[in-house]
């Protein structure tokens, strides 16, 4: 059985989904893809299952109803690549800001030792195209105050394309992950430190979407600025066993 699967949540991405499924099954090596799909009301989840004939046994789709946010999803599609044994399981967006051949770079990461392998934009300098320069202040500046609340060294904090093993998603109690925007992925880097598991940052460049509309919004951010020192203050009562 293939050893990776690719997780993509999705709310309405039609004009993206297809593209992003036939470039990834193009790569040279064989991987699985699994998309979470929220109830998208643009007919996203049809566009896959239409797709599945042609692509039997690699391509999977769980549909849940209602947008129940992005932290939600990947936790389901965590569990699912659990259940099925997966050794390499990989979190990307699906609007191809992340580019899907740094797949196999991660993925190569991992192989060499790497527990978590993260797809930073800012771990050389800043990789990021075609984003106004509000929001790259703002993303930079939200991995530094990571750091400064946390004392994690991760550079791109709020990442969202990164390769896991299986044990760590085994080992971090998905249960007690509590966020759901962009807090997640901060949330989810932090326990995996915190297990004491080896995280390497790969430099990639990201690329703001060209087709669809972007999910970000001020709540999230919100979310994430005050979840951080939640997070930090919950974590001194916690133990977080070795990996």
């Amino acid at each position: 059985m293939p050893d990776s699967i690719v997780i993509i949540p999705t709310y309405n991405e039609k004009e993206n989904i297809e593209r992003m499924i036939r470039k990834v099954f193009t790569l040279p090596h064989d991987f699985h893809l699994l998309i979470i799909d929220d109830g998208s009301p643009d007919g996203t989840g049809a566009i896959v299952k239409g797709l599945q004939a042609e692509y039997p046994d690699k391509l999977f789709i769980e549909e849940r109803a209602g947008k129940q946010g992005l932290g939600t999803a990947y936790i389901h599609g965590f569990k699912w690549a659990i259940r099925n044994k997966y050794d390499y399981i990989f979190e990307m967006d699906a609007d191809f800001s992340h580019n899907p051949n740094d797949l196999l770079r991660l993925r190569e990461t991992c192989a060499e030792g790497a527990d978590m392998a993260i797809g930073s934009r800012y771990v050389k300098g800043v990789n990021v195209v075609n984003w106004p320069m509000n929001r790259v202040l703002m993303s930079y500046y939200a991995s530094a105050y990571v750091r400064f609340i946390t004392g994690i060294s991760i550079h791109d904090a709020t990442a969202g394309f990164v390769c896991y093993k299986r044990k760590v998603l085994e080992t971090i109690q998905l249960n007690k992950i509590k966020f759901v925007g962009y807090a997640f992925q901060i949330e989810m880097k932090y326990t995996t430190i915190k297990h004491g598991f080896k995280v390497v940052e790969v430099p990639i460049i990201f690329t703001d979407r060209t087709e669809g509309v972007s999910k970000m919004s001020t709540h999230i951010f919100r979310e994430a600025f005050l979840g951080v020192i939640q997070m930090k203050l919950n974590s001194i009562f916690r133990k977080y066993p070795e990996g």
